[in-house]
Parts: C-alpha cells; sequence; structure tokens
C-alpha cells in the first residue's frame, strides 16, 4: 500500500505523464512503452520511474546538440502570431456558453448586461461602417469608371472628405483627369464633367474661389465650342435627320443576344448630346453666377453677364423647340424646377443691386414654375412680396413724359398703393403655403418662411402707416424666429420694432 507522503508524487508523476504522452506521442509512435507505463502507473507506485525513464529519452534525444539554440521566428510570423492571438474570440463565446453565462449573471448581473449592450454597439457599429464604405466607395458613381480612374477617384474623395489633405487630395484628382484622358473617355460625357464639376466644389468648400471659378470657367468654355461646332456642321447639312453625321458608317444590326442584353436607353446622337450639354451648361453659368456674387470674390458684372445668359440660352431653347419642333433623339430640355432655379438666380442678383423692376418678373416666373405646396414656393413668393414693395414710383422716363403730358404712360404705371396690397397678398400667400406643407415634404425652410413673411407683412403695414398691425407683425415674427433659432428672423423683427418706436405719431404717406 502506498504511503500517504508518497501519493502527492504519483499523482503528480502521473498527470505529467499524461501530459508528456499526448504531446510527444508522434515521438515514439509504434512502441509498446506508453500502454505499459500507463497500465503501471495507474496500479503500482512505479510512476516515478516511469517519469525518469521518459527524461532520460528526452536527454538522450537532444544530447547530439547540447549547445543547440531555436532560431527567432521572423518578424512576419510574429506579427501573424499576435495577430492570431489577439483576434482570437474563443475566450470570449466560451464566457458565454451555458454554465459559464449564468454563473456570470449570478456573480454580476450589472455588468454582464452592460457588457452584452456594448457588444452589441460595437457590432452594430461595424456593420453600418462597412455598409457604408461599401455602399459610398463601390457604387455606380465608381464602377462605371475604369479600375484605375475609380481608385484614384476614391483616394481623391478620401483626402477631401474623410483624412482632409488638399494636396493629395488635388495630386489624386489630377491623376483621376489624366488617366480619363489616356484611356480615350469622353470629355464630355457625364462622367468626366462630373470629375470636373466635383473638384470645383472641393475647391469651393476649401475657400479657393477662384481657382473652383477657373475649373469651371475653363470646362464652359469647352462645352460652349462644341454646341457652336454642332449646331454650324447642322447648318451646312452635315448632320442628318436622325442625328448623326452624313457619311458616318451606319452601325450594324444587333444580334438576338445583343438585343435581349440591350436596356431601355437608346445609343445617344448628337442632338441628344445636345440637350445634355446644353442644360450642364446652363446648370454651371448659373454657378459661375453664384461665385462671382459671393462676398469673397464679388464681381457682380461678371455674376451678371453668366446669370442673364443662362436665362436667356433657356428661354431661346424652349423657343426654338416650339417653332422647329423637337428634333428625333433630342430629349426632354430642362424641368420646370431647373428652369426656376435659373431665373430665380437672375431676380436674387437683381435684387442684390436694388433693381427690384427687374427682379420681380424673374420671382414671378419662378413661382409660376415651381410645385404649389412646396417650402422652396412661399420662398419666391416673399421675394416677390420684397420686390413689389421696394419698386420705386416713378422712373426717369415717366417722369419725363408725365411733364410732357403722357397720360397713358402714366395711368400704365401702377401707383404706390397698388404695389403695396399686391405685395401684402404674395406675403400672405408666402404664409399660408409654408403653414400648408406636411409630411416629409415640410424642412426648416418653412418655418423660416413663415417668420419672414410676418416680418415682410409688418414692413408693409409699416409702409402704409398702420402702425398697431405692424407692430403686431413683427412680435409674432420674432416670437417664431425665437422658437425655431432663426437668427435673421430675429435682428429682422427687432430692428422692425426699433423703428416703430422711433416712429412719429403721424402717418406717412
Amino acid at each position: 500500500m502506498l504511503s500517504a507522503a508518497r501519493t502527492p508524487v504519483i499523482i503528480s508523476s502521473r498527470r505529467y505523464f499524461l501530459h508528456a504522452r499526448s504531446f510527444h506521442q508522434r515521438r515514439i509512435e509504434g512502441t509498446t512503452l506508453f500502454p505499459i507505463q500507463l497500465q503501471q502507473a495507474g496500479v503500482s507506485p512505479s510512476g516515478p520511474v516511469l517519469i525518469r525513464s521518459f527524461q532520460q529519452c528526452r536527454r538522450q534525444s537532444s544530447s547530439h546538440e547540447p549547445n543547440r539554440q531555436i532560431p527567432p521566428l521572423p518578424p512576419s510570423k510574429l506579427l501573424l502570431r499576435a495577430l492570431r492571438q489577439g483576434l482570437s474570440f474563443r475566450p470570449l463565446f466560451s464566457a458565454f456558453r451555458g454554465q459559464s453565462l449564468r454563473t456570470l449573471f449570478r456573480q454580476s448581473p450589472e455588468e454582464l448586461v452592460i457588457a452584452i449592450l456594448l457588444l452589441c454597439g460595437v457590432a452594430g457599429i461595424s456593420v453600418y461602417v462597412a455598409y457604408a464604405y461599401f455602399n459610398y466607395f463601390q457604387s455606380k458613381q465608381f464602377t462605371r469608371f475604369p479600375p484605375q480612374i475609380a481608385k484614384s477617384l476614391r483616394r481623391a474623395l478620401y483626402y477631401s472628405n474623410y483624412a482632409p489633405d488638399p494636396e493629395l487630395a488635388l495630386k489624386y484628382y489630377k491623376r483621376a483627369l489624366e488617366q480619363c484622358s489616356q484611356a480615350g473617355l469622353d470629355p464630355f460625357s457625364d462622367e468626366v464633367m462630373g470629375v470636373k464639376i466635383q473638384l470645383a466644389a472641393w475647391f469651393e468648400k476649401i475657400g479657393s474661389y477662384r481657382n473652383a471659378i477657373n475649373v469651371l470657367e475653363s470646362l464652359a468654355r469647352d462645352c460652349k465650342k462644341w454646341v457652336e461646332v454642332m449646331e454650324k456642321s447642322v447648318r451646312d447639312g452635315q448632320v442628318d435627320k436622325s442625328g448623326k453625321l452624313v457619311g458616318s458608317p451606319s452601325p450594324q444590326p444587333p444580334t438576338q443576344e445583343d438585343a435581349e442584353a440591350e436596356t431601355d436607353t437608346k445609343p445617344e446622337n448628337l442632338w441628344g448630346k445636345r440637350t445634355r450639354i446644353l442644360g450642364k451648361l446652363v446648370g454651371i453659368s448659373v454657378k459661375l453666377g453664384e461665385l462671382y456674387s459671393d462676398e469673397h470674390v464679388l464681381q457682380g458684372d461678371s455674376a451678371g453677364q453668366h446669370l442673364v445668359w443662362a436665362v436667356e440660352t433657356v428661354l431661346k431653347e424652349l423657343q426654338r423647340r416650339q417653332v422647329e419642333g423637337v428634333k428625333e433623339g433630342e430629349g426632354d430640355w430642362m424641368t420646370p424646377e431647373q428652369i426656376g432655379g435659373a431665373l430665380e438666380a437672375l431676380g436674387n442678383h437683381y435684387e442684390s443691386k436694388s433693381q427690384h423692376y427687374l427682379s420681380a418678373p424673374l420671382f414671378l416666373q419662378a413661382v409660376s414654375l415651381s410645385p404649389r405646396n412646396s417650402c422652396h414656393t412661399a420662398v419666391l413668393m416673399n421675394n416677390l412680396a420684397i420686390s413689389l414693395a421696394q419698386q420705386p414710383i416713378d422712373t426717369p422716363t415717366n417722369t419725363k413724359q408725365a411733364s410732357q403730358g403722357s397720360e397713358s404712360n402714366v395711368t400704365a404705371r401702377p401707383t404706390r398703393s397698388t404695389l403695396l396690397a399686391s405685395a401684402r397678398a404674395w406675403a400672405q400667400q408666402a404664409q399660408e403655403t409654408a403653414q400648408k406643407v406636411q409630411g416629409e415634404d415640410r424642412t426648416e425652410e418653412c418655418d423660416e418662411a413663415c417668420a419672414v413673411a410676418l416680418c415682410n407683412l409688418g414692413d408693409i403695414a409699416a409702409m402704409t402707416g398702420d402702425t398697431e398691425e405692424a407692430r403686431r407683425k413683427f412680435e409674432e415674427s420674432l416670437s417664431l424666429s425665437k422658437r425655431i433659432a432663426f437668427d435673421p428672423g430675429v435682428a429682422q423683427a427687432q430692428e422692425g420694432l426699433q423703428r416703430l418706436s422711433k416712429a412719429t405719431p403721424n402717418r406717412s404717406t
């Protein structure tokens, strides 16, 4: 029988022996040492002997190279091993299994719930980041480019929006445009022009307004030159009715496979390309007008030239289509909202120069083209009310004609009371329109339009001499502006109230 003093030695040697067997089984596989030793270790105190035998075996196997050192692993393998151990989720999963999870919950239920919530939050954020990455950088705006161009554009946008670095962003924008030229892409395609427009928008974002203007001016010149050459070819009879150059080879009839794979879009002819480029050109001209009018540039004459050209081009194209009809493959012209945007931009330009008699007709046309129940329509109505209320009564031409006794022109000119009545009607309609918009169509622009309409009604009431009405409208505008945190409305309403407090009790005529 084993003594109590030797029992711990036997148990310890048994555990070590079993472990050594599982670790070095391949080295001594095929011998009968392990089964015999395993039986002896369970029934007799020969455990220490067996351990000595096994240890002697290890010394014998390594005695050939007593000073041998294990060579260190290369850095790449060390890094790979560290990543495997750091990214191993086996301990985390084992902690949330059956008995372990119940034990953790009994020990600290609050900490366990918080840990689970944190893990769910981290998992949700990871999924969202992956979705946002693939949804943006793998979207159609990149995949329609060749791989190398798409790679440059991804890097350009990355250094533009996510890790701002102007030098690297400009470098990759230029590289993308060079690659587009080397790949033979059409410089007037939506893809290539879109890259240039994006570059101009990035310049504007970082405050480089002059570079943004230069990019858009260059693009506008190229587009105008293409349109002029195309129109000259039409006048010279080099373009047939189908919108193709005379003498160009006709396309081969599509096979059955091509017909099945063909999409609903038809190939673009010269008339369709002209419509697309001309529409882009109008938008570029409007944007140039806004940039030239910016407080950092302040070139009003250049802004007016571009805006006038844009509006004239829109109206001329509409007139041409009404007279000549729509050509084959020409497609639709600009939408009413786009046409209204060009008219509104020119109206804002005239209003900034206090030429309200020129801005009022433009705002009126823009209102007629805008959807009836929209927040922006209310803004246009407010602008129209301001232009009507601030129009001068007598122009130099009318004054001269009135002195000569020309009564017809004088009566055709609206009076002050008529203009103020029209302005009040448009301001009230702006307020009603902004209040009617509900649901997803309602934005902050509606609340701001309501505040501006109330302030305009106060100004018009003050012009007519109705001080009480003016004070009430200013106070309503001030209350609404404070509630929606509309600082310009607060300042305008307070200024109106101050004017009323300083005004004389006599009515102004």
